[in-house]
C-alpha cells in the first residue's frame, strides 16, 4: 500500500515511468504484475525484484524520461550471463510515461487487491505492532479495543479502529473469512472474545483462524471456562494459543508481531492453495 501511495504523491509533483514485470519465461525475480515506478532522480517507489535486472531497468526508465517519450514500450531482459543473475529465465519489462491526470486510474490498476481480511482486538503494545506491520501488507485490517481513546490518529487507509464496549460485540459483524487476533488488555475480555469468536463458528463457521496471545497456562485455564460453558474439544480445537510461529521465542512486542504475521500469512496461503 505504501509503494501506490508514494507512487501518487510524486506523480502529482513530476514526471514518472512506470516499469512492469510484462511477461516471464522461466525463472524471475519477481511475478507478472510486479512495478517499481522511476523518477529522474531514480527509484521512488516499488521493485521489480532488484539486483541487475532493477539497476538497468532504473536506467532505461531515467532515459526514457529524458528523452520524454517512449518508441518501444517492452524490453527483453534475459537473466543470464549478460546481467549476472542466475534466474535463468527471461523478463520482459513495460515502460509507460504516466501523467497525474492518470491517478485514478492507476489507483484501481496497481493498488494491490486484499489478500483477507484481519480483526485485531487489542491496543495495547503488541496489538499497536502487528497493526503497524500488518499494514504494509494488503489486507483489510480492523481494529478493536473496548478504549475509545488508545487509537493512534494517523491509521493507514487500509486500517479501520472500531470502538466497541463491550468489545466482544464486534464479533457478530466480522466479515466472513476474517483471521482474528485476541490480545486485549484483560483476561476477561479475551475469554469473552474467543467465546463470542466459537459461538459464531458453531453459527455460521466462517472464522477459519482465531488466535489468542498467551502461555500455555492461560490457554489451559480458558479451556477450562469453555468447557464449562458447553463447548466441545473439536470447537475448542479451532482456537490457536499461543499465537506466532513456533521456535520464534522472543518476547518483545516487535518480534511477536513478525511471528503472527508470518502465522497469517501461512493461513492466507493455504487457503489460496
Amino acid at each position: 500500500m505504501r509503494d501506490w501511495q508514494q507512487l501518487a504523491l510524486t506523480l502529482a509533483r513530476e514526471a514518472v515511468v512506470l516499469v512492469t514485470v510484462h511477461e516471464v519465461q522461466g525463472s524471475g525475480p519477481r511475478e507478472v504484475g510486479a512495478w517499481m515506478a522511476v523518477t529522474a532522480a531514480g527509484l521512488c517507489a516499488g521493485t521489480v525484484g532488484g539486483g541487475r535486472l532493477e539497476f538497468d531497468g532504473i536506467a532505461q526508465a531515467r532515459a526514457l524520461l529524458a528523452l520524454g517519450r517512449i518508441d518501444e514500450p517492452v524490453k527483453r531482459y534475459p537473466l543470464g550471463p549478460s546481467l549476472g543473475q542466475c534466474c535463468g529465465g527471461v523478463v520482459w519489462l513495460r515502460y509507460e510515461l504516466l501523467s497525474a491526470d492518470q491517478i485514478p486510474a492507476l489507483r484501481e490498476r496497481l493498488a494491490p487487491a486484499p489478500l483477507g481480511s484481519v480483526a485485531l482486538f487489542g491496543g495495547g503494545h503488541v496489538g499497536r505492532a502487528i497493526v503497524e506491520l500488518l499494514a504494509r501488507l494488503p489486507l483489510d485490517l480492523l481494529w478493536v479495543d473496548s478504549r475509545d481513546e488508545i487509537f493512534p490518529a494517523d491509521l493507514p487507509e487500509q486500517v479501520r479502529a472500531e470502538h466497541s464496549d463491550p468489545v466482544q460485540r464486534a464479533v457478530a459483524d466480522l466479515a466472513p473469512g476474517s483471521l482474528v487476533l485476541i490480545m486485549s488488555f484483560n483476561h476477561a475480555e479475551d475469554l469473552e472474545l474467543v467465546a463470542a469468536c466459537l459461538a459464531r463458528q458453531r453459527q455460521r463457521g466462517d472464522l477459519p483462524f482465531i488466535g489468542l496471545i498467551g502461555s500455555k497456562s492461560k490457554w489451559a485455564s480458558f479451556r477450562q471456562r469453555l468447557e464449562a460453558r458447553g463447548f466441545t474439544a473439536a470447537e475448542l480445537a479451532q482456537v490457536t494459543s499461543p499465537i506466532g510461529l513456533p521456535g520464534i521465542a522472543g518476547k518483545q512486542p516487535e518480534v511477536i508481531a513478525v511471528a503472527v504475521a508470518a502465522q497469517l500469512l501461512q493461513r492466507l496461503d493455504a487457503a489460496v492453495e
